[in-house]
């Protein structure tokens, strides 16, 4: 599957011949934008999406906001550690008008194709039962004013933090999938910047801990019988790609332009 940011990178996945896309970022619809996208216009781009992919699954994210990535109907004051403030699933579970509404788009793009919706940052397990109880809301609110829309639809863990790794076993239970950012989930583990220079060479999901983590996931999901995917920077890199379909990933999600390697690498 690919990796898709931006609406330019839809035709660059199917060009590389993704079979559906493992990670729809959506906080472009947010940032540089001086009001909050309308359920209109999220539930358009979702299926424009899903259109481009028939018959595959897309896995919509959910806002993954925070650091310097709030849009500017926030007024948020700058924290003094943003990677381990409010972002991510805590910012959409304390803006719920804002998460209904990407909850509803989602919905109605999922009653005509296989769509999926994906929480980042998860540490907690009522992180992942409160989204659940705004989806099973949201889709009866839908259906008492018929408006066509799923009736449910899959609901997974981006698994980025060591506390979600741990608890892979208890998420693997309430979600219907799990699915490894790697590209967190070693920062937080090593407690190194990926962005820092000067520990660049600290900075590495082939650390055995790391390593540790993504072994129990995976076996936690199989063990339930739920997929497990790898959706970070790592899936795109060859040697990482053998790796992890040893550690038992069935399914990866690339950047477009490292498909075709990877495809021929796992043939």
């Amino acid at each position: 599957r690919g990796n898709v940011d931006l609406p330019d990178e839809i035709a660059a996945a199917q060009a590389h011949g993704a079979e559906g896309v493992g990670l729809l970022r959506t906080e472009f619809l947010l940032t540089g934008h001086s009001t909050l996208p309308s359920e209109n216009e999220q539930a358009a781009y979702f299926e424009r999406v899903a259109e481009a992919f028939p018959g595959h699954p897309v896995v919509v994210r959910t806002y993954d906001l925070g650091g310097d990535k709030f849009p500017a109907p926030f007024r948020v004051p700058p924290e003094a550690n943003p990677a381990l403030g409010w972002r991510a699933i805590r910012v959409c579970l304390d803006e719920p008008a804002m998460f209904r509404t990407q909850i509803r788009a989602v919905l109605r793009a999922a009653a005509r194709a296989p769509i999926q919706l994906m929480i980042p940052l998860v540490t907690r397990l009522d992180e992942v039962e409160r989204t659940r109880a705004l989806v099973a809301e949201e889709a009866a609110g839908l259906r008492q004013v018929g408006v066509e829309a799923a009736a449910s639809l899959p609901v997974g863990v981006m698994v980025e933090t060591p506390a979600a790794a741990v608890m892979a076993d208890r998420l693997a239970e309430i979600s219907d999938f799990l699915s490894v950012g790697t590209n967190d989930l070693t920062q937080y583990t090593l407690v190194v910047d990926r962005g820092n220079a000067r520990l660049a060479d600290r900075f590495t999901p082939h650390d055995p801990s790391v390593l540790r983590l993504l072994k129990l996931v995976a076996e936690a999901a199989r063990a339930v019988g739920k997929p497990a995917s790898v959706c970070g920077e790592m899936a795109s890199e060859p040697l990482s790609a053998f790796l992890l379909l040893g550690l038992g990933y069935a399914t990866l999600s690339v950047a477009p332009p490292a498909l075709p390697l990877i495809k021929w690498l796992i043939r």
